[in-house]
């Protein structure tokens, strides 16, 4: 599988195989070859349906049936490549040459790539674009950047201060403690502090120990399975205990916490009623919702298991077996590649969950959580030792 972007003759072209036929776009106009236009450009696809787009003027390949999600399990290359021996016959028009020119401001699925000279795994033979030490967006937050003769200085908005304008004024002064993120509130010219986990108080001045998880909203703990690579991802098992007075929310997701074509399994409310969504393959998400019975959002504590064994699927709630699925007969696909990675009650800062779960669930889960057993391990995970954001003591009270 590959997906390629080029420029052919003056034009753009967009060329990707999902594993069964070669698509090719390209755009009704040229650039201009002028080295000082800067051109937007915009490609990608849904499914296998792609599309084009270059300064507004957008172009789309009508899918036909076939393969849709795209696997490559490669390095993401950027104006050329370490070696032309990486690049598919097929990716390009006649021998692949590198790109000689601009790029900035990459977007890949919404998150920015740094084009800078730490971030990236390597390169060579890249400079400055812009030709001064400003550089592109090296002021934050719609600061200003002017050129001095020992460097560089931002002009930053109202709201904004620091070397790049990168710190709100109303988190200049604040008092959070360790590791605890500062929140801007500007409508009350404060702040609030979000407790990273193993803290709370309203600066995260207290230290906290807890086997009980406390979801408040805008939570999320993050778990690494260390037996990830001794796992046999075809028989995989999860179980935890969970109460909650809310009708909607995610309580797990285990998978990688990006809107991508991506393992996973998932276990929250929907409606009021216990939703597992499962993907093991190309994005086919198959929702079991269990209907019977609108329970889970009474404030009492509900055991739920979900075992899945190649392509079939039981789900358990409250040591019921609810729902006995084979979500594929043909067992095209039958291993959760989950990455070892488990969300529990939502994702990182600035994610969204409608976003992430391509709106499989609406919103984080507000409640608690504890006894999470993964697969048929003796010990139970322990929370405290994952990471994480705005999860409290639950062991006690409400």
């Amino acid at each position: 599988d590959f997906l390629c972007i080029s420029l052919v003759n003056g034009f753009i072209q967009l060329r990707y195989n999902l594993g069964d036929k070669t698509v090719i776009l390209q755009t009704f106009q040229k650039v201009q070859a002028n080295g000082n236009t800067w051109h937007a450009l915009k490609a990608g696809r849904v499914g296998n349906e792609g599309y084009l787009d270059l300064d507004g003027i957008n172009m789309t390949q009508k899918a036909s049936p076939g393969m849709n999600a795209l696997d490559t399990h490669t390095d993401f290359f950027v104006g050329g490549v370490s070696s032309l021996s990486l690049v598919n016959s097929m990716a390009v028009e006649n021998e692949p040459t590198g790109f000689t020119g601009c790029i900035r401001e990459i977007l890949i699925n919404n998150r920015e790539l740094k084009l800078t000279v730490a971030d990236p795994k390597g390169g060579a033979n890249v400079g400055d674009c812009d030709g001064t030490v400003c550089g592109y967006s090296v002021c934050k937050n719609n600061g200003t950047c002017r050129v001095e003769t020992s460097g560089f200085s931002c002009s930053c908005p109202q709201e904004w201060t620091g070397s790049t304008c990168e710190q709100s004024i109303h988190c200049s002064q604040s008092k959070c403690g360790s590791q605890a993120l500062c929140i801007p509130q500007p409508t009350s010219l404060s702040y609030i502090c979000v407790c990273a986990l193993g803290w709370s108080g309203k600066y995260c001045e207290n230290k906290i120990n807890f086997f009980i998880a406390k979801f408040v909203g805008n939570s999320y703990i993050k778990y690494t399975d260390p037996y990830y690579g001794r796992r046999d991802l075809q028989h995989s098992r999860i179980s935890l205990n969970f109460t909650t007075n809310q009708t909607e929310g995610l309580i797990v997701w285990m998978g990688k916490g990006e809107d991508e074509d991506n393992d996973f399994l998932a276990i929250g409310l929907a409606n009021g009623t216990l939703k597992v969504v499962i993907n093991l393959g190309e994005r086919i998400s198959v929702p079991l919702i269990h209907s019977k019975y609108s329970t889970c959002c009474d404030e009492r504590w509900h055991f739920v298991t979900v075992v899945q064994n190649q392509t079939c699927i039981k789900v358990y709630l409250d040591e019921e077996l609810i729902c006995f699925e084979d979500i594929d007969p043909h067992r095209k696909y039958t291993a959760l590649n989950y990455g070892g990675i488990c969300y529990f009650g939502g994702f990182e800062i600035g994610k969204t969950v409608n976003t992430v779960t391509t709106g499989l669930f609406q919103k984080g889960f507000i409640g608690k959580i504890k006894d999470v057993v993964l697969f048929q391990d003796s010990r139970k995970i322990q929370l405290m030792k994952a990471e994480g954001y705005n999860v409290y003591n639950g062991n006690y009270g409400n």
